[in-house]
């Protein structure tokens, strides 16, 4: 058998968590708060509800607005869990076809009904498409320019 190579020396670099070495995992800086989590469901209902008719707004500006742009799938999940009359928890209607993704496009994921029953809502609101099937962001885009949430706590979404 021959015999080993020595061992490289470590790399210099970020600390790593590593077990047993609280020293490494106390160079660490702490986490950033959970932005999905109890409540995210209700929180992503809120802030489409302020999206006007005639305007759209995509996953990642709602992810955005609500801390964290990483979570923009998230925010798709939370509002496809809407019950089949597309109401909040507390019973308000959500206009979930307002959100599309950040081509312009609408994001089917295999429910083709449902993504021309957006299309259909979207457009008889005013939102035009081209041929591409993309509307015009500049000019349809809603940017919650004067956003808020609710001062009471939301049920768990």
């Amino acid at each position: 058998m021959p015999p080993r190579p020595p061992a490289r020396p470590a790399a210099a670099g970020p600390a790593r968590r590593t077990r047993g070495h609280s020293s490494a995992a106390a160079a660490l800086p702490p986490p950033a708060p959970r932005v999905v989590g109890p409540g995210f469901h209700a929180l992503v209902h809120a802030l489409v509800q302020q999206v006007p008719a005639g305007h759209v707004t995509t996953y990642g500006d709602v992810a955005t607005w609500l801390g964290s742009p990483r979570v923009a799938r998230h925010v798709g999940w939370a509002l496809a869990a809407l019950m089949d009359d597309e109401r909040d928890a507390s019973g308000r209607p959500v206009p979930w076809h307002r959100v599309i993704n950040a081509q312009g496009r609408i994001s089917h994921r295999g429910d083709v009904a449902r993504a021309a029953e957006q299309l259909a809502r979207l457009e008889a609101e005013g939102v035009a498409f081209d041929p591409q099937g993309r509307c015009d962001l500049a000019r349809h885009r809603w940017r919650f320019p004067h956003a808020a949430l609710p001062d009471t706590p939301l049920d768990p979404g």
